[in-house]
C-alpha cells in the first residue's frame, strides 16, 4: 500500500474531482464546519482561520487524506477526509457538501472516496460511526452495503468491507451517471 498523501494531486471523477486540502481553503472549510445547518453531526471547531490553517499545515505529513470536493468548473463544493487508518481499514469522514450541491456531488463523492481508498491505496475495509440522530446519512450507508457492529450512546458504528462495494460497483456507476444526467436536465430547464 502506498500511503504517501503528498505524491497526489487530484482524483477526477465524472462530475466532480478531489483535491488535497491546502492552507488557503481554511475560509472555505469553515464556512461549511461552522454553519449551523450543516454542523449538526460533526465535531464542532473554533471559528477562526488562523488556526484552521495551522490545523491543515500540520496535517499535511500526516496518514491521512483531506480533500476539498470541486465541481468541474474548479468550485469548491465540500470536503471528505479519509483518516484514522488500522492495518487494512479505513476511516472516512468531514464529509459536508454545500445544500445546493448535494444533489449532484453527495453519491458520487463517497463513490470517488471509496474507490480510491478500496483500489488505489488497497484497504480491505472501511470503519465509521455516524450520530444516530443522521437518519439519512445512517440510511444512504445501510443501502450501500454498510453493517452497523456496534453502537453507543451517540453513534452507530459501521464497516463497510470492500467485496460487498464489489457486489454493487456497476449500481453506482449507472446511479452517477442517472445523477448527471437529472442534474444537467434540471439545469438546462432553469435556463
Amino acid at each position: 500500500m502506498d500511503l504517501n498523501c503528498n505524491k497526489l494531486t487530484t482524483i477526477e471523477g465524472k462530475n466532480i474531482n478531489f483535491r488535497i486540502v491546502e492552507e488557503n481553503d481554511a475560509e472555505f472549510i469553515l464556512l461549511l464546519r461552522t454553519d449551523s445547518a450543516l454542523n449538526k453531526n460533526i465535531s464542532a471547531v473554533e471559528n477562526d482561520v488562523v488556526k484552521q490553517r495551522n490545523w491543515i499545515t500540520s496535517r499535511k505529513n500526516s496518514r491521512e487524506w483531506y480533500f476539498i470536493i470541486e465541481n468541474k468548473v474548479n468550485k469548491p463544493v465540500g470536503t471528505i477526509r479519509i483518516y484514522d487508518l488500522i492495518e487494512d481499514s479505513f476511516c472516512w469522514g468531514s464529509w459536508i457538501i454545500l445544500p445546493e450541491e448535494r444533489m449532484r456531488s453527495s453519491f458520487e463523492s463517497a463513490i470517488l472516496l471509496y474507490e480510491y481508498a478500496f483500489f488505489t491505496l488497497g484497504f480491505s475495509q472501511s470503519h465509521f460511526d455516524v450520530r444516530k440522530n443522521n437518519k439519512s446519512v445512517i440510511n444512504f450507508h445501510l443501502r450501500m452495503g454498510s453493517v452497523i457492529v456496534k453502537e453507543d450512546y451517540e453513534n452507530f458504528h459501521f464497516i463497510f468491507k470492500k467485496e460487498d462495494y464489489i457486489l454493487r460497483r456497476k449500481d453506482h456507476f449507472a446511479m452517477i451517471d442517472k445523477i448527471a444526467r437529472r442534474a444537467y436536465f434540471k439545469a438546462d430547464s432553469n435556463s
